[in-house]
């Protein structure tokens, strides 16, 4: 019974989803056969007796038609390469390391230890996640000088590494795009970006700050409609990044010591152009983004504030998986219609339909992205969020493997962790030309954002951030840290 399910589904997945060449082929052979049928001159006596204005219409009207739209359709923004800080193993904080400096620091009581031990034993962490140097000390410093240093380490990093792998001239940057939420020095980020590395003086840039983990896509969505306006073939750096330095809470409010378990240095580059000559994805459509701050509750799901003593701090709020899954749903419904096949939008549609006709009493149908996309990229937010997005997106344990290994890995490095999962793919050998990526971010405000790719040409080498540890992936993760 299974099998003729399944077979009937496939039948119907293809006959929709090639609804044009099954309406046309038949009409377009009708048409050849009734012309063979007549011969090439009785063709052409019928065709002499249309009245001219008819003939000019039936050749000028598509052609007119052809070159208006290829006038005002958006011009295709491809992703020349990226790049990911690459992590030093003497900014590595094992578990009992960072427990141990938590015992030592008297800011922490021992009851705030244990609500941390038990933090990172359900993280979905592993060993070998790193923080910024200033953060080894005891106390961790959190001064102005320390939070550059760790900034400047990770961005110069990241870009030095992409300049090189797409061998482009920093003077040919045509725009510069940073996000970092938490740490907005002055002179700006682009500033140090343009200082660092000579940009030109009419170089565009931007730094996009108080965004949270999703201001990733947010920035590729910026860099995508300023390259709509600017010279054909311009370039646009984007750079993601979170500075934590500054950012170490250390007061002893529940909500807010998560943040101190999860998040750890990274950041990433990427390289965008309106030139596809030597570019190795393609994004297949604008940047979706779903904002919920209107919502009182969804706008203080991830707040930064002060506590009871003045420690300040990211107070994570109990209901944020619940706004999570509310914004996602918001989400894919405006990013269905732009990826998803034919069949899978008719069934959405016919759902939506019965659901207003039955008022409800039927479960809405959520649309099967494994039909859009081979991959996905999840924001390694935490376990909870990969597990939220897994049940209610269906997705197998592959396909959120990339996720989960980020997080044991890397942690989260908050907007550039999708850069590390898509590395991850690419690192096992499993992108292939003209596979589908998409990727999701989740941040403060609260927002969810969607960016879809197509690979036009895989990585020819795993010489990125995985290098030296893809051989040991993928890891069993321990029952502990699943429940």
């Amino acid at each position: 019974m299974t099998s003729s399910w399944e077979q009937l589904k496939r039948l119907y997945q293809v006959v929709v989803n090639n609804i044009l060449a099954v309406v046309t082929v038949p009409l377009a052979a009708a048409v050849v056969l009734k012309a063979a049928e007549l011969g090439p001159d009785e063709v052409l006596a019928r065709a002499r007796t249309l009245p001219p204005a008819h003939m000019f219409l039936a050749v000028f009207v598509p052609a007119a038609t052809a070159v208006i739209y290829l006038m005002l359709r958006p011009r295709a923004v491809y992703m020349v390469d990226y790049a990911c800080f690459r992590t030093s193993p003497n900014c590595r904080v094992p578990f009992a390391t960072f427990l141990e400096h938590s015992r030592v620091w008297p800011g922490f009581d021992e009851r705030s230890v244990r609500f941390m031990t038990r933090l990172l034993e359900r993280s979905g962490l592993g060993e070998e996640t790193c923080l910024p140097y200033a953060q080894h000390y005891i106390p961790p410093s959190r001064d102005l000088a320390s939070s550059r240093a760790e900034a400047e380490l990770v961005i110069f990093s990241a870009i030095d590494d992409l300049l090189a792998k797409t061998g482009v001239s920093p003077r040919d940057i045509d725009i510069v795009v940073v996000n970092c939420s938490l740490f907005a020095p002055t002179p700006s980020f682009t500033d140090m970006i343009i200082n660092r590395y000579n940009l030109r003086n009419d170089v565009r840039n931007v730094h996009l700050s108080g965004m949270g983990c999703s201001a990733g896509l947010i920035a590729v969505g910026f860099a995508r409609n300023l390259l709509q306006v600017a010279p054909r073939g311009a370039r646009a750096l984007v750079v993601s990044t979170e500075t934590i330095t500054p950012n170490y809470y250390m007061g002893q409010d529940r909500a807010m010591l998560l943040p101190n378990c999860l998040f750890r240095m990274g950041g990433a580059a990427v390289l965008l152009s309106t030139d596809g000559s030597n570019a190795r994805f393609r994004l297949v459509a604008p940047v979706v983004r779903t904002l919920t701050g209107a919502n009182d509750g969804a706008y203080h799901c991830v707040y930064q504030e002060e506590d009871g003593r003045g420690n300040v701090g990211i107070n994570l709020s109990k209901d944020l998986m619940s706004i999570a899954g509310d914004a996602l749903k918001a989400n894919i419904t405006a990013m269905g219609p732009l990826v998803l096949p034919a069949s899978e939008q008719l069934l959405f549609a016919l759902s939506f339909i019965a659901r207003k006709v039955l008022s409800g009493r039927i479960k809405p149908y959520i649309p099967d992205f494994r039909t859009a996309f081979e991959h996905f990229c999840i924001h390694a937010g935490g376990r909870a969020v990969i597990d939220e997005l897994q049940r209610s997106l269906t997705l197998s344990d592959e396909q959120v493997e990339a996720s989960r290994m980020t997080l044991h890995r890397f942690g989260n490095t908050s907007s550039s962790s999708l850069w590390y999962e898509l590395a991850y793919v690419e690192a096992k050998g499993r992108m292939r030309k003209g596979d589908r990526v998409w990727m999701i971010g989740f941040g403060s405000g609260f927002k969810c954002n969607s960016a879809a790719w197509e690979c036009i040409r895989p990585a020819e080498n795993a010489d990125g951030p995985w290098a030296t540890c893809i051989h040991r992936y993928p890891v069993e993760i321990p029952d502990v840290l699943k429940h």
